[in-house]
């Protein structure tokens, strides 16, 4: 679709074809994996000589990577509503990914727990749907209410356009709680769910809207939205100390309501449908008078919402430890970025989830950035003749020198499985004699894979090539 589009786009705007293919879009995004690696302050210090990288600057020559970049579209800009329309859509050209996206998040099976929070998507240039929130790290950005679960992995999405319409045969219960309805939609009732928010979602309307569905909730709440239910006020709290709570329970159309105060620094309005003050546990703070940590009385409450509330932000910090950092004006190439980080760390958790089931102890399991290494080699090379493509690297008569003198480089990595087997451009070329990639085998061998970049024997007597791609 993305190939399609994009073809289409570079057509209407310049008169003729990108030529783009699926192989070289699959590529071009290898390349923008690569980049979060390998950051550098401009994009065209990828083909410099004082700062190649050989797997961006091997695979596109720079006019074209730039090219691909810039005429890289989603949808058809013939088919977009006058802006006079009212009822059109502010995410036009990016939606037909969205909806995509969408279709794939909500089809991974969920867990138990779950939570529902806002997502900032740092963006400092001109666009309407830019919101500005002081409170948070990237206080410029686009906003995306999420719904994942307590490690991260992303469920259901909305991106914030100004306006939060209630959810499809729900009731309008205002734009905080109508964007957790609309969340919440996908999630199977009457199965034990618990479900996780802040202040600014909940309200006593909306838990007990959800718990009609099965969906146990807890969440921190503003007292204006409690409907008349008196607690200790904040002054009288804070003179009784830290640790101290207030907690009452109400039955509400037949369900029972916890709501709890507690003072810490502050005091913290809690609610909840399924989780009281007791039994209450400890949490140790840092006291300023004694200059040393002390244990705090804790309500049971808060020690579960402190516990199954973090998805989000923990979603925030991974794709934040590797984020796309290319610039463009374009708004919806900002949102495309920002999915391919929200996709990988995606499949990363469930790489790691899966790793969990089967007993795979963490040690032996890829972190963040090696998988995310491993997937943009396999873009770049899964079933692509990469001897198509020389590179651009213009090398001295001192360098080729000094690399002839280099007796011993380093071990070659051995490729990922995608690419050792996916039988295209696998061709065997002469080289210098080394050891044999092939597990198992101690021989020393004069060929070597263009491809895998590994030695290999070929001979009469053994032929580890074959075996190593097959096998």
């Amino acid at each position: 679709m993305i190939v399609d589009e994009s073809n289409l786009y570079a057509t209407q705007e310049r008169g003729s074809s990108l030529n783009l293919t699926v192989e070289e879009l699959e590529q071009f995004i290898g390349t923008v994996l690569y980049s979060t690696i390998f950051h550098l302050p401009r994009t065209r210090m990828y083909w410099k000589k004082s700062s190649w990288v050989q797997q961006i600057a091997e695979v596109f020559s720079r006019n074209r990577w730039e090219e691909i970049k810039k005429y890289i579209h989603f949808n058809d800009n013939s088919n977009m509503p006058a802006p006079t329309d009212e009822t059109r859509d502010k995410l036009f050209k990016i939606r037909p990914i969205v909806d995509k996206l969408l279709h794939k998040f909500q089809a991974i099976p969920q867990q138990q727990m779950l939570c529902i929070d806002e997502q900032i998507v740092p963006f400092k240039g001109r666009s309407g749907l830019k919101q500005y929130n002081p409170k948070k790290p990237n206080k410029w950005g686009y906003k995306i209410f999420v719904l994942c679960d307590t490690n991260g992995l992303v469920h259901n999405f909305e991106i914030y356009t100004g306006k939060i319409e209630p959810a499809p045969n729900e009731p309008d219960l205002g734009a905080s709680s109508n964007i957790v309805l609309r969340l919440t939609s996908i999630v199977q009732v009457n199965m034990s769910h618990l479900l996780f928010f802040d202040n600014w979602f909940s309200s006593l309307d909306l838990v007990i809207e959800l718990h009609k569905k099965g969906i146990y909730t807890l969440g921190t709440v503003r007292q204006n939205r409690l409907k008349g239910c008196r607690l200790i006020d904040d002054k009288r709290m804070k003179k009784l100390g830290r640790g101290t709570y207030d907690e009452k329970s109400a039955t509400v159309e037949g369900i029972e309501v916890d709501v709890l105060k507690w003072c810490d620094t502050k005091c913290v309005t809690f609610i909840s449908t399924y989780a009281a003050g007791d039994p209450p546990g400890v949490a140790e703070r840092w006291s300023k008078k004694e200059k040393q940590f002390i244990d705090v009385a804790c309500p049971n409450v808060v020690l579960e919402y402190n516990k199954f509330m973090g998805g989000v932000d923990l979603l925030d910090g991974l794709v934040s430890y590797y984020r796309t950092k290319l610039k463009s004006k374009k708004y919806y190439m900002r949102f495309f970025f920002h999915f391919l980080d929200m996709v990988t760390v995606n499949c990363w958790l469930l790489y790691r989830r899966d790793g969990r089931s089967l007993e795979i102890p963490p040690k032996k399991q890829m972190d963040l950035l090696d998988f995310r290494a491993e997937v943009a080699e396999g873009l770049l090379k899964c079933k692509k003749d990469t001897t198509r493509t020389k590179s651009r690297r213009s090398s001295s008569d001192v360098e080729k020198k000094l690399l002839a003198k280099k007796k011993k480089g380093r071990v070659a990595p051995t490729p990922a499985k995608d690419i050792r087997m996916d039988s295209v451009g696998h061709w065997p070329i002469p080289s210098e004699r080394q050891r044999c990639k092939h597990p198992g085998c101690k021989n020393k061998a004069t060929i070597k894979c263009s491809k895998c970049q590994v030695h290999l024997c070929l001979n009469k007597k053994s032929n580890c090539y074959l075996l190593f791609h097959t096998q």
